[in-house]
């Protein structure tokens, strides 16, 4: 797998319908590559999980603070990332495919991240080569990206 741009959106508010806009809008959700989708738009969009959802997602974490990500295979981009942060928060987030970590590659996740903020109304956006989505406030703003703009509030 090439090296990819991993280009974030903050969510102060998780709200089921733009999770779900985001969903439909990016993922491929005929072959997401992680049954858990489903365990998850049950969860987090529907409101309604089947017994064993929150179990099944409580594996996406490192810790037992509720905070994880679910990494599922996109529509135009090889990955698109969807991450639980602390609070109410969420994290959207997709990839770009950039073996050579050229300026094309960069340019373009600039332009995801300007485009993924306004999409969503996003007060930060924020990219990297092969970073993980911050879960928190903390771990955001200390994030190693080389691309950075508003912060989470």
């Amino acid at each position: 797998m090439p090296p990819n741009w991993d280009v974030y959106t903050w969510l102060s508010e998780r709200d089921p319908a733009v999770l779900s806009a985001f969903i439909a809008r990016y993922v491929n959700v005929a072959a997401p590559g992680d049954t858990r989708l489903e365990a998850f738009v049950r969860t987090y969009v529907a409101g309604t999980p089947d017994d064993g959802d929150l179990e099944a997602l409580s594996d996406l974490g490192i810790d037992d603070s509720g905070q994880f990500t679910l990494y599922v295979r996109g529509l135009e981009h090889p990955w698109v990332m969807i991450a639980i942060a602390e609070g109410r928060a969420a994290v959207l987030g997709l990839s770009i495919d950039d073996p050579d970590q050229s300026e094309a590659g960069y340019a373009a996740a600039e332009e995801l991240m300007h485009r993924l903020r306004a999409e969503y109304a996003s007060p930060a956006g924020l990219a990297g080569i092969e970073l993980p989505p911050p879960w928190t406030r903390r771990a955001w703003l200390g994030a190693p990206a080389q691309l950075r703009v508003g912060a989470p509030d």
